[in-house]
């Protein structure tokens, strides 16, 4: 019984905790969705940069090499080249679907304050 009290205890005050510190929900959301927006505008580009460098060293090795490795070099870079593309449209995309997200509020893809 001692047990069951306590844990009803530490229950409602891990309950009312959130009180002690609230902050209005649409708030942090909106630093959430800002600060998300911002790490996915600066770091896709880069990435996807990088996977089109990539691709063409994959792509100019495979074609020094035999028949076999030249094919499957050829799949490695298209794959490389294809995540490149999916990236940079997700970094283009991105900033229109956190909008909707946050309910039409409107967000910051800069760095936060």
């Amino acid at each position: 019984m001692k047990v069951d009290k306590a844990m009803l205890f530490v229950f409602t005050l891990s309950l009312l905790a959130g009180y002690a510190f609230a902050d209005t929900p649409t708030s942090q959301l909106k630093a959430a969705l800002s600060a998300l927006c911002w790490g996915l505008s600066q770091m896709v580009p880069v990435a996807a940069m990088l996977m089109v460098l990539l691709a063409s060293v994959i792509y100019a090795t495979g074609q020094m090499m035999g028949a076999e490795t030249r094919a499957r070099a050829n799949v490695w870079a298209t794959s490389a080249l294809t995540g490149a593309i999916i990236g940079i449209l997700i970094s283009v995309i991105a900033p229109s679907v956190l909008y909707i997200i946050a309910g039409n509020t409107p967000i910051s893809c800069g760095p936060a304050p």
